[in-house]
């Protein structure tokens, strides 16, 4: 496998960086919510009275965000995705279990929750980034898959 170093735009990253910075600051001043998907998507599966409205628009949003963007600002990415259906599904399956039991997912503990300076986000960040690494060596550099 080979690095494309060439497609490396820091640009694009650094401004998506700040962005998601400033919704999780405004998501928490604006509403006292902690911007982590995964429990706004499981908030939808035992809805509360009044709760339904502000979820679904976060998670549409999310989901028109890459249509508009290639609208309005010509930006088109190719994502290709070497894994089969099974792999998707477990894999799909294994984060969903993995946020649960680790109340929350990546972008809660690891953007919401090391803001606020939570040891319990610290934690779970170097946990799953560590898991990760390792998993990747593992596969790519042991198994040389």
């Amino acid at each position: 496998m080979q690095i494309d170093w060439l497609a490396f735009s820091p640009g694009p990253a650094f401004l998506g960086g700040i962005l998601l910075g400033l919704a999780a600051a405004l998501y928490v001043i604006l509403h006292g919510r902690i911007l982590g998907i995964s429990g706004i998507v499981s908030g939808l599966l035992s809805p509360k009275e009044g709760d339904i409205d502000w979820r679904l628009s976060l998670i549409l949003g999310l989901l028109s965000a890459p249509f508009l963007a290639s609208i309005f600002f010509d930006i088109h990415t190719i994502t290709v995705i070497d894994a089969d259906w099974f792999a998707l599904i477990l894999a799909g399956v294994l984060v969903g279990f993995g946020a649960n039991y680790g109340s929350g997912c990546t972008s809660g503990h690891g953007v919401c929750g090391l803001s606020r300076l939570s040891p319990r986000s610290l934690v779970a960040t170097l946990s799953f980034m560590s898991a990760g690494f390792l998993i990747v060596f593992v596969i790519r550099h042991v198994l040389g898959l």
